[in-house]
């Protein structure tokens, strides 16, 4: 037990508990509260068609790009000094969001809403696991933090819709200046400042992982405005050197933000790279389910949000008894049949299109995508930390976020790009319908990806470590 977890009363636990869920939904709901507004965002600041993916990609490009060098703020700066000092960058953004007026400025101000992110998040992890002690009771947090992540994620589908319908897209972010002055008074009644630790900012690593990103989500979503032209793949090279520069970076600093030992261990490594491939098709999901409800079905923004109702009914109820169906069942089984039913959902919702029935071509597989997530985000993330020394325990959290946000971000760029192929001559709705069976195609292909990666690495490593003592792996990461 550590000594955080025996100076730490249940009472000061629960709370810390508290603020750590409050301010992870923030951050999903932040993620997903803004799909629904997107036609809205898109006529009322001018955006162009491209330019809208850069309301999602602004943010998780930050938010993914500066998670590592976050999380080493927090081993070195204190972790509650951190978690305030993200919350505060998160709760400005949010207000500068919601009073933009130009595409320009909100796209800025997305971006450091991530930066904001990318400090908040790896902190709330290593407080996670630094407060409840190994087992039982820190089994029981991740599966609220799990659930809590799955149901923000929709909700705030839901919300953003009725908003954007009734009062403005723009409340949903306002809101979080209460939320989120409440939440740093908390943290600085509750949370005991954790022990510095001496070191090094790797500033070089940061930059070249983050520029490398966004070279990568430019370079897929202009492909699908401009075509594979010499801009296109010059920006994918530079990526590539960006990205490789950064390996190099990483393998000399003394101090890395992404030690390369954590990639050592094949169950962790294979974890990052099917979390990374299951995000892409997850976003996918939100994000083409969004144009086909407005575009497709003509729905209106309140109906769409509640449309998204079906994938949160059996996501927070799944998720919730997980350690439950780990412990019947092993970790193995339960990923497993998660991924199989992503699959199954996947395929299922690229079959709609055009005079489509909702409730058969859409809602029924929702629900299928919802207990995929309850059931395979928290066994991914046990993997993604398992057998991390304490002393990587935030780099390892770091990286399982970085995972999930190069999902976000790279991962949409992939499938707007894809869904692109073959569109032109294409208009109205037929066109926004023939780019969501292909994005959705394409997101079937990933999901088999992330199985065959899960088969090959996950699955046989933890098999070998269930027949030595019992490992119970300890956090959820960021949506």
């Amino acid at each position: 037990m550590s000594d955080a977890n025996r100076s730490t009363s249940p009472s000061n636990k629960t709370a810390i508990l508290a603020i750590i869920l409050i301010s992870y939904v923030m951050i999903v709901l932040d993620i997903s509260v803004v799909l629904t507004g997107l036609p809205k965002i898109h006529n009322e600041l001018g955006f162009t068609d491209a330019g809208l993916a850069w309301v999602q990609s602004a943010y998780t490009l930050t938010f993914g790009g500066f998670l590592l060098l976050g999380a080493r703020a927090g081993d070195i700066l204190g972790r509650r000094r951190m978690f305030v000092v993200g919350m505060t960058i998160f709760t400005v953004a949010s207000v500068a969001i919601g009073a933009s007026q130009s595409s320009a400025w909100m796209l800025s101000w997305r971006a450091i809403q991530g930066l904001g992110s990318a400090i908040l998040a790896p902190t709330t992890l290593a407080l996670l696991q630094t407060t409840f002690d190994e087992g039982e009771e820190r089994v029981r947090a991740v599966s609220l933090y799990s659930a809590a992540a799955g149901v923000s994620a929709t909700v705030g589908l839901v919300v953003g819709g009725l908003l954007a319908d009734w009062l403005s897209w723009r409340v949903g972010f306002l809101i979080n200046l209460p939320i989120g002055i409440a939440t740093v008074v908390a943290a600085r009644i509750y949370i005991h400042e954790t022990n510095k630790r001496p070191g090094t900012f790797d500033l070089p690593g940061a930059v070249t992982s983050t520029l490398g990103m966004a070279a990568f989500v430019y370079g897929f979503i202009r492909s699908a405005q401009a075509g594979w032209d010499v801009v296109t793949l010059a920006t994918l090279v530079a990526a590539l050197i960006m990205l490789g520069a950064f390996v190099l970076i990483e393998r000399r600093a003394k101090q890395p933000i992404l030690p390369l030992r954590l990639f050592a261990d094949i169950e962790r490594s294979g974890a990052y790279g099917a979390r990374a491939l299951y995000i892409s098709a997850m976003v996918g999901f939100f994000f083409f389910t969004t144009l086909y409800l407005q575009q497709v079905a003509g729905l209106r923004p309140a109906l769409a949000g509640l449309a998204f109702v079906p994938a949160t009914m059996l996501h927070v109820p799944v998720a919730v008894v997980v350690p439950r169906l780990i412990r019947r069942f092993g970790r193995n089984a339960v990923l497993v049949v998660g991924m199989l039913i992503g699959i199954v959902a996947m395929a299922w919702l690229s079959r709609a299109g055009v005079g489509s029935n909702y409730w058969t071509a859409v809602a029924l597989p929702m629900v299928l995508i919802g207990i995929s997530q309850g059931l395979t985000l928290s066994p991914l993330t046990s993997s993604g930390v398992a057998r991390v020394d304490h002393a990587d325990a935030g780099a390892a959290s770091g990286a399982v976020n970085v995972a999930h946000q190069i999902g976000s971000s790279v991962g949409l760029g992939v499938l707007i790009a894809i869904a692109a192929i073959g569109s032109n001559g294409i208009n109205g709705a037929d066109l926004t319908a023939y780019r969501v069976s292909h994005a959705f195609d394409a997101g079937t292909v990933m999901l088999l990806a992330t199985l065959v990666i899960s088969l090959l690495t996950i699955v046989p490593a933890a098999r070998r470590q269930s027949r030595s003592p019992e490992e119970v792996a300890p956090t959820e990461c960021a949506a």
